[in-house]
């Protein structure tokens, strides 16, 4: 057993304090992360912060019509609040399709965003990684890398970010709000995670010394055509080898807006802009989706044994889009493909 510190925060100040007078510490909320690493001798904390009894779990409406999420909602209780359901479901049907109930129960949303990745490598202390250990190398450069990234990779790192919550949260132009010793500021949900580069050990742009208080999600939920498809191994409790969110609003069949992300295919969930202004003004069919998904895609370079992750990209682009536009959401109970 790892020997550490243990203390409680008693407000989001006392939180900052703590942290920012401890460069080992870690906050610790569900902690359904960060134990598996420290059990696995990854994380080695000197002192855990628990912040479980902060007042951060209301989901509110803000000025602007949009929400404002508090990061300690556990991930259930979210996905299944009156609100999300109504107006955000893309956000709803995302959490449902991730880990399992008994951890939803326990996730938080704020440590959802801050979730290591589960390369196999990160998590084996035998293995060179350089995320573990800066400098050090990516074993899975070239060795068992199947499920690794396609997209935005480095020689550093070729891990994938876990989460599914993450990709329906950039698809909808998310907010982070984070406070630290010098007060609170705002992060845009695309920019919060990094691309590994020669810092795969920095999966963030939160300071270190920062806590995350509440995500924001604007008016616009795309709460009509939407769906979230997620591809893996097994049908529960895997995590993607292709996740697509996507959500449209249509007139007499024409694309007004698209938003478009995918999950298991970088070290951050990935979207492009690009290929959602595509999108717009083209009809909904197919050809339109296969012509978005190959501009997405058009940067997208495997390593030897995930060449696979390419086209079956292509395909669930397209499946999604066409759920989005029918107007069928994947199912998240029945995990069947429509």
């Amino acid at each position: 057993m790892i020997p550490f510190q243990y203390t409680r925060a008693n407000n989001v100040a006392d939180a900052v304090r703590l942290i920012a007078a401890n460069s080992g510490a870690k906050f610790i909320a569900g902690g359904t992360n960060l134990l598996d690493l420290m059990k696995d001798n990854v994380e080695r904390p000197t002192k855990l912060i628990d912040i479980s009894r902060l007042p951060l779990t209301s989901v509110e409406e803000t000025a602007s019509g949009g929400l404002r999420i508090g990061a300690l909602v556990p991930n259930a209780d979210l996905a299944w609040h009156p609100l999300i359901e109504k107006r955000y479901p893309l956000v709803a049907s995302a959490i449902l399709a991730g880990a399992s109930q008994q951890l939803r129960n326990m996730a938080s949303t704020g440590g959802n965003l801050v979730q290591r990745t589960r390369c196999a490598y990160f998590y084996d202390t035998a293995t060179p990684c350089n995320k573990r250990q800066p400098g050090s190398g990516c074993s899975a450069v070239n060795g068992i890398n199947r499920g690794h990234a396609i997209l935005g990779a480095s020689t550093s790192c070729i891990a994938t970010h876990p989460s599914d919550m993450c990709v329906a949260l950039v698809a909808l132009d998310a907010t982070v709000h984070v406070t630290g010793p010098n007060g609170g500021r705002t992060i845009p949900f695309a920019d919060f995670h990094r691309l590994p580069g020669d810092t795969p050990h920095i999966d963030t742009n939160l300071g270190p010394d920062e806590i995350i208080t509440a995500i924001e999600v604007p008016a616009k939920g795309f709460a009509t055509n939407y769906s979230y498809l997620k591809i893996r191994d097994r049908l529960s409790y895997a995590f993607a080898l292709i996740s697509v969110a996507a959500a449209l609003e249509l007139k007499d069949g024409t694309i007004q807006e698209a938003r478009l992300a995918l999950g298991g295919v970088a070290h951050k969930p990935w979207r492009d802009v690009a290929a959602e202004a595509a999108l717009r003004g083209r009809p909904a069919e197919e050809a339109s989706f296969a012509a978005a998904a190959d501009l997405l895609l058009r940067d997208a370079r495997p390593q030897a044994q995930n060449g696979f992750k390419i086209d079956l990209a292509k395909r669930a682009i397209i499946r999604t889009l066409t759920q989005a536009a029918r107007g069928t959401p994947q199912s998240q109970s029945n995990k069947t493909i429509q």
